[in-house]
């Protein structure tokens, strides 16, 4: 009688995947992202960029918008934590307490990705809450807490636009940096927070001297 070769009957298990290049592989996709906008960018272009493997990318993520989400999605500063914005005891010294280099770096950076995806969220309503909640959202979350503690302090009006007052500055720097091509620095946010949004809600820029 034949003997029974055991192990030829085990399932053969296939190797783990290692995930601990996802972030260094989603970052690279985030570079490319900026540079070429995803209607430019490639699968191939991220894989060199991070030094791995095509096929570990496809095995990953199957289709380039698969990896674009979660590139999106998980996109964060590391600098700077929005959730609890400084409390300075006044509008201007919160606003101003937001004023950091690495903010400005994150916050460009944010937007050249919001530039290279927008072909695609018109396609993709995932695409664009995703893109919201990582690059939009707590950026804006962060001026609402400091809109509205001015309020509560009765240092602005009670009925001040909060979601409006919210937009001048992104959208000044958005401007800037997408249409102008130019660095956003410390000077520029200063002159946007006390001469537009200060005399906005009613306050009087510092006096100069």
């Amino acid at each position: 009688m034949a003997q029974i070769d055991l192990a030829e009957d085990k399932p053969r298990l296939g190797r783990k995947r290692d995930h601990s290049r996802d972030p260094e592989i989603l970052e690279a996709a985030l570079d490319v992202l900026t540079e070429c906008g995803y209607d430019g960018m490639t699968i191939d272009m991220v894989a060199a960029r991070a030094k791995a493997g095509k096929a570990t990318l496809y095995r990953r993520w199957p289709s380039k918008s698969e990896l674009v989400l979660e590139a999106v999605a998980c996109m964060k500063s590391s600098h700077v934590d929005l959730s609890s914005p400084p409390d300075t005891g006044t509008l201007r010294g919160d606003l101003v307490a937001m004023v950091r280099s690495p903010t400005l770096r994150d916050s460009e950076r944010k937007l050249k990705v919001m530039a290279g995806i927008v072909s695609m969220i018109a396609r993709d309503p995932e695409l664009a809450v995703a893109a919201r909640q990582a690059l939009v959202e707590p950026r804006a979350r962060a001026n609402r807490i400091i809109f509205q503690r001015a309020i509560d302090r009765g240092e602005i009006p009670a009925d001040a636009d909060v979601d409006t007052l919210c937009m001048i500055s992104p959208s000044l720097v958005s401007y800037r940096v997408l249409m102008l091509g130019e660095h956003v620095d410390r000077a520029f946010l200063l002159h946007v927070i006390d001469h537009i949004i200060l005399p906005a809600v009613g306050l009087a820029p510092p006096a100069e001297g």
